[in-house]
């Protein structure tokens, strides 16, 4: 998943230490679940590799105080009704898979406010981090779910209810024989599809060339997504995506970053 790194108020608070706690008490109580689809679900090849990191004070209370209010897990036991998970409010709702920690995230939804955002990560300092962010710029229209991306979209996410998807700087998993976790697959878009409304965006971007022109080429052959740009290729970055920290540092050093616009087509 992607991290997007900033200089944050929390960044030089005391850190909160597993050793604080007793044998079996969970680490956040009301907060993210370790595993929250447990044993009830396949084991398959994921996407994603969950890490460990240090959870500031500022993180860990923005877990405790908002994961009841705005937070998510995914536990594949249910179908969200996405109206009452956004306060009752008939939002159009776009999911965001890995938001690292947070802030453009955050960005998009003040820019936003009339559409909600659901991200999805399993970093818990990222986690914590977009909730304080969003608290503190009095946001509404975020909510930020736990685990796995793919029991969501398949088990919890209602037919044709998204009015996007972003994945911006996935895990490129360069070697060869890793090339089987990467998310954006045909089987993954077979997934993806039908959740989401026809005209819905799906928005892809990556610094990693090889990975760009896998995306291009899965989602230039599916037959339920067009390029929105007419000749074909990538897109210009658009308005509404933040030039962060993370991607600065990596334009700095030469690397060139592909943004690809595909809309879901519609229904024949």
């Amino acid at each position: 998943m992607s991290e997007f790194s900033s200089v944050h108020p929390d960044a030089a608070a005391p850190h909160i230490s597993p050793f604080h706690r007793a044998k079996g008490e969970p680490r956040f109580p009301g907060g993210p679940a370790p595993d929250p689809a447990g044993s009830h679900h396949e084991r398959r090849i994921r996407s994603f590799q969950p890490r460990r990191s240090r959870v500031t004070t500022g993180q860990a209370e923005a877990l405790e105080r908002l994961w009841p209010q705005w937070g998510l897990d995914i536990d594949g036991r249910s179908v969200l009704d996405l109206d009452e998970l956004f306060g009752g409010r008939s939002l159009p709702v776009v999911l965001e898979i890995g938001f690292g920690m947070g802030e453009a995230t955050a960005q998009m939804a003040a820019e936003e406010p009339t559409t909600g955002i659901l991200a999805v990560d399993v970093h818990t300092p990222g986690q914590g981090n977009l909730l304080g962010l969003a608290d503190r710029a009095g946001l509404t229209n975020v909510r930020v779910a736990n685990g796995d991306a793919i029991i969501l979209l398949r088990e919890m996410i209602p037919p044709a209810s998204l009015a996007g998807l972003r994945v911006y700087f996935p895990d490129p998993w360069p070697k060869k024989r890793h090339h089987k976790r990467r998310l954006i697959q045909p089987e993954f878009l077979d997934l993806v599809a039908p959740r989401l409304a026809p005209g819905a965006i799906v928005h892809c971007a990556t610094d990693w060339e090889p990975y760009a022109e896998q995306m291009l080429e899965v989602l230039t052959a599916h037959p339920d997504f067009e390029n929105t740009v007419p000749d074909g290729g990538y897109a210009p970055r658009p308005a509404f995506r933040p030039l962060t920290r993370f991607e600065g540092q990596g334009l700095d050093k030469g690397h060139v970053v592909h943004d690809l616009l595909f809309r879901r087509r519609q229904s024949l």
